[in-house]
């Protein structure tokens, strides 16, 4: 088989005990997809346990998981027929391990799901067909096992067949067959079984077979999360590698791209690979590097898009369903981290629409929280605009985690953009100013007495270029001249206010924002406030200038400009001297009437 084999995901779900290890263990034994030995190792090692030999054992690799008889993780295995490879997932159907479960069948491109012949249709075999709707997965063929244990009666399979196809009909969910199997035995499994001849349909393995590639991916817009841009030096190379797996489409050299939400444009310089020949093309699918035309500043997190095709979504607001796993219910007014695509994002619950029970599919529109697997239709909203897809355009481009105390608590995919939206900044700002409890001495009397217009004085550019240098320099002078001025580093900020809940690799956001307000405060005091931030952003400098509203700010960077969007005021070449820096900001103050009576230079 070629390394060109077509390849597919396959997940495997049903409820705790419905025969999935089994039914997996017996396809791979059926298939000759074992290690050579395998199963005779295994029946051996149940014949001197005086244990009886399970198919599930193949699997079930985990101490735990054999302590306790259920699958606790999702074991990834891997078969191959004739037409394909398969990686096959085995997704836990314990209630309490639905957050695996989800984790496997996010990545799968269609499912089986297994229901007791005996038992017939469970909570979970509800909940499971419901996260398959939910994770988009639309190609699903039902087993129903152990029909060995019911005398492999049609009678009892078909009224499985009416009650689940009820229900999946009720969530828009439409499987391509029910089949009836005995796993143990094999029947129906890689052949037509002898012992149901009312069965007309195929076997497992041929419905398999069957299954079709997702909607070939190369034929949707391109989208690649940008994972990482990799800068050499070494020898003279220059180069700035945009880094990150290919979503969907197709890219060339020469085409055109787009970066979103910061929407900076260039062009494919190269494609670049490790170890690998040039490339003119590229599709999905494939990890890989790119070079632009244009040193433009971008930043993890971004989708790249090619600007001939329909750009995605961009906003601070989205409608999603949401599957909650958390221990702690989704509350409003909590910051969670959201993680879509390479993105990675604090996000607020701002309103619930709806909440779904899985189990029976009745709604509640009133719940102030979203509880443990509960499934809710809401509106999440963001400090910075995030880039997305609806899942009815592009599917890996719309799903998403939620992450609550380090760990993932929730998933979903998004519905639809919310127009007109406001970011969580612009909100907060509104309910600040109304809050807002004003001194008796006015903003005039200060200007007065101060003899200086208040500014926050912001100073970007990238590392080790004398940022902070010139921010010190420039508050010496400017207090040395008499005015009222203050240096506000962040890490002083980072070991003062809130050290002890900032994380300083994770919460730049947070950073931003409570630089903004201390800003705000020294500001209003009329002050003039410098500080030093490394790669401003366009949103940042954005939510820095709503923050010290009615004030205003200047920025000037050093070297290279990554903003666009947001100008700055200035821009000093890194090869100026010190002195010819000040001269030039000092220069700027006063221009702007930041400063007036005598200053010298």
């Amino acid at each position: 088989m070629s390394e060109n084999t077509e390849h597919m995901n396959l997940v495997i779900v049903g409820h705790v005990d419905h025969g999935k290890s089994t039914f997996i263990g017996r396809l791979l034994a059926d298939t000759d997809s074992l290690p050579h030995g395998k199963l005779e190792q295994v029946k051996a090692t149940c014949a001197a346990n005086a244990k009886p030999f399970e198919y599930a054992f193949l699997l079930d690799a985990l101490k735990d998981e054999q302590a306790q008889g259920i699958t606790i993780d999702v074991a990834r295995c891997f078969f191959k027929t004739k037409k394909r490879r398969y990686i096959i997932i085995d997704a836990p159907g314990h209630i309490e391990f639905l957050k695996n479960m989800v984790t496997g069948a996010a990545r799968a491109e269609a499912a089986l799901l297994l229901i007791d012949a005996k038992e017939g249709v469970r909570e979970n075999s509800r909940r499971h067909g419901f996260l398959l709707s939910l994770l988009g997965i639309k190609q699903v063929v039902v087993l129903v096992n152990k029909m060995d244990l019911v005398n492999y009666d049609e009678a009892v399979f078909q009224s499985i067949v009416k009650e689940y196809s009820d229900y999946l009909a009720q969530i828009n969910v439409k499987p391509i067959t029910f089949v009836p199997i005995a796993a143990f035995h094999g029947e129906n499994i890689i052949e037509p079984s002898a012992k149901m001849p009312w069965y007309k349909g195929n076997d497992v393995l041929t419905l398999i077979d069957e299954f079709k590639k997702e909607e070939d991916k190369e034929k949707q817009p391109f989208r690649m999360p940008v994972q990482d841009i990799y800068k050499f030096t070494e020898k003279n190379d220059d180069r700035r590698i945009v880094a990150g797996t290919v979503e969907t489409g197709t890219i060339s050299v020469g085409d055109t791209v787009v970066f979103y939400p910061s929407q900076k444009q260039s062009k494919i310089l190269s494609i670049e690979g490790f170890n690998t020949p040039a490339k003119k093309s590229i599709s999905s699918g494939r990890a890989t590097g790119f070079t632009l035309d244009t040193q433009i500043y971008i930043t993890p997190g971004e989708i790249m898009a090619k600007a001939s095709e329909k750009a995605p979504e961009i906003g601070f607001e989205f409608k999603a369903n949401l599957f909650w796993l958390g221990k702690k219910p989704m509350i409003y007014d909590k910051r969670y981290k959201l993680k879509l695509g390479s993105t990675r994002q604090h996000v607020y619950l701002k309103k619930i629409v709806s909440v779904l029970d899985a189990s029976d599919l009745s709604s509640n529109a009133t719940k102030t929280q979203i509880d443990r697997h509960d499934v809710a239709e809401c509106i999440f909203q963001t400090t910075k605009p995030v880039a997305f897809d609806k899942t009815t355009d592009i599917e890996s481009t719309s799903r998403f985690v939620i992450v609550d105390d380090y760990e993932i608590s929730g998933g979903g995919i998004i519905i639809e953009a919310v127009q007109d939206s406001k970011s969580r900044i612009e909100d907060y700002i509104q309910n600040r100013e109304f809050s807002w409890e004003k001194g008796k001495i006015s903003a005039q009397t200060r200007v007065a007495r101060l003899k200086q217009n208040p500014k926050f004085i912001v100073i970007t550019g990238q590392e080790k270029i004398g940022k902070q240098d010139l921010a010190k320099a420039l508050e010496e002078r400017l207090f040395n001249d008499g005015r009222s001025v203050y240096y506000l580093g962040i890490s002083n900020m980072l070991m003062g206010l809130g050290s002890d809940r900032l994380n300083k690799f994770e919460d730049r956001d947070v950073h931003i924002r409570k630089l903004g307000e201390l800003a705000h405060m020294f500001t209003d005091a009329g002050l003039i406030v410098i500080s030093t931030i490394t790669n401003l952003d366009d949103q940042e400098a954005k939510i820095l200038k709503l923050l010290n509203q009615p004030r205003e700010m200047l920025v000037i960077s050093i070297g290279e400009n990554p903003l666009s969007d947001f100008p700055a005021d200035f821009h000093l070449d890194t090869t100026q001297s010190m002195e010819e820096r000040l001269k030039t900001v000092l220069d700027i103050l006063k221009k702007k009437d930041v400063l007036f009576g005598e200053y010298s230079i």
